[in-house]
C-alpha cells in the first residue's frame, strides 16, 4: 500500500496540481495585499471612507462594568466587497493566464509537421533493388 502511494503522490499531475495550489495561495496573498493597501483606500477617497471598515449596525450593545459596548452586532459588508474584489482580480488573472495558454497551444498546433521523407525501410528497399541490377 505505501508503495501505491508513493507512485500516485510522485505522478507528474499530482506534483503539477501540488505546485500550482502553493503558487496560487501565494498569489492570493499578492491580490489581498493589493487590493486591501491600493484598491480599497483609492475606493475610500472616492466615497470618504475607509471601505473596509464599511459595516450597518443590525444591534445595539449594552455597557458592561467597565463601560465597554458588548453584544453589538454588525453586517460588515465592506470586508465581503474587498473580498469580491479579490476574487475578481485573482478569477481575470486566471483568465487571462489560460487564454495565453491557449493561444501558445494552437500556435503549436498550427505548425506544419516537416515533409515526411524516404523512411528506412524504403532506402534499404532502394538500395536492394540497386544491388539486384547489378
Amino acid at each position: 500500500m505505501l508503495k501505491e502511494f508513493k507512485e500516485f503522490a510522485m505522478k507528474g499531475n499530482l506534483v503539477d496540481i501540488a505546485v500550482g495550489f502553493v503558487m496560487g495561495a501565494a498569489f492570493k496573498e499578492v491580490v489581498t495585499s493589493f487590493t486591501g493597501g491600493i484598491v480599497s483606500p483609492l475606493i475610500g477617497l472616492i466615497f470618504d471612507s475607509d471601505f473596509k471598515s464599511l459595516r450597518m449596525k443590525l444591534k445595539d450593545g449594552v455597557a458592561n462594568d467597565a463601560g465597554e459596548m458588548v453584544g453589538e452586532v454588525y453586517l460588515e459588508y465592506g470586508t465581503f466587497l474587498t473580498h469580491v474584489i479579490d476574487f475578481i482580480i485573482v478569477a481575470f488573472v486566471m483568465f487571462m493566464l489560460v487564454k495565453g495558454i491557449n493561444k501558445m497551444k494552437r500556435k503549436e498546433e498550427e505548425v506544419p509537421a516537416p515533409p515526411a521523407g524516404p523512411t528506412q525501410e524504403d532506402l534499404l528497399t532502394e538500395i536492394r533493388d540497386l544491388l539486384k541490377k547489378d
